[in-house]
């Protein structure tokens, strides 16, 4: 099958920030409402989110994929879906009480192979608006792989013994997601991953050591810590990539620092292990 008519497709939808929504995600963070009602950078995540029907849900929680006009995304015979990375251009703040429009557009398509086997990545570029203008311009990058052997080892591997040091950032705030808040990040995103709330799932299927942290909440998370150092709604661009997987229970040490040309941000499990790479500009 070409994928690569899929390139070009595009999906819109609408949606409102309204105080429900801005209120359980600032509940979900432990944050104080602001004031003006200006919502911190992040919120886009939890806005036009996915609203295929139950019934259209593939066995991961995604919405299927086939070879129809109206699959948005291609059918490639791959399971596994990470969200790998993003590049994000911050162009207006989002209050609460705006209207919100996305486009969806699939940028590029490609395969290759690699260590693990056959790999498909698509970039998909994100347009939102609120109240007409210009708010957030998003390229996500998806990764698929292939289906993991049962007997796979599980990833990531056990905790080692060393620990992880904070010495040489700026800035370090250590926190550990629960089941709790990746309920709720599922919840407010409306994200039906299993990985993110299925244990059996998680480990038998995808064979992953625990329920794993959703990428976009360790980003948020960093978004915060750069909001925390900098103020609110300062980032210009913000970026971050995927290098391992975190686990639910398990300590995540966030981290900061001044760079040449803006920002170096990072995500390491409590043994060192780097989980997220991210940097970003004012």
């Amino acid at each position: 099958m070409v994928y690569q008519a899929w390139i070009g497709r595009e999906a819109r939808a609408k949606d409102r920030l309204d105080e429900g929504l801005a209120t359980r995600w600032l509940a979900t963070f432990d944050l104080p409402r602001p004031h003006p009602a200006i919502m911190p950078q992040g919120i886009h995540f939890a806005l036009c989110t996915p609203e295929a029907p139950t019934a259209a849900l593939g066995e991961d929680g995604h919405p299927a994929r086939d070879d129809s006009p109206d699959s948005f995304l291609p059918p490639f015979p791959m399971p596994r879906r990470m969200w790998a990375s993003s590049k994000i251009a911050f162009y207006a703040p989002i209050t609460i009480g705006a209207a919100v429009e996305r486009t969806s557009r699939v940028a590029s398509v490609s395969e290759k192979e690699g260590g693990s086997g056959r790999l498909a990545f698509v970039d998909v570029e994100h347009v939102t608006h609120a109240n007409g203008s210009v708010a957030v311009i998003e390229t996500q990058t998806l990764v698929y792989r292939e289906a993991a052997a049962p007997d796979a080892p599980l990833s990531p591997p056990p905790p080692g013994e060393s620990r992880f040091s904070p010495q040489g950032w700026d800035a370090h705030r250590a926190i550990t997601p629960d089941t709790r808040l990746l309920f709720r990040y599922s919840a407010l995103t409306f994200n039906t991953h299993r990985i993110h709330y299925d244990a059996p799932y998680a480990g038998e299927v995808e064979r992953y050591r625990g329920l794993v942290v959703h990428g976009p909440l360790t980003a948020s998370l960093l978004l915060q810590l750069a909001a925390s150092e900098l103020g609110e709604n300062r980032l210009r661009t913000f970026q971050f990539r995927g290098l391992s997987p975190a686990i639910a229970g398990e300590p995540l040490h966030l981290v900061m620092r001044k760079g040449g040309a803006g920002y170096e941000l990072a995500a390491f499990a409590d043994d060192g292990r780097q989980v997220t790479a991210a940097s970003a500009s004012v």
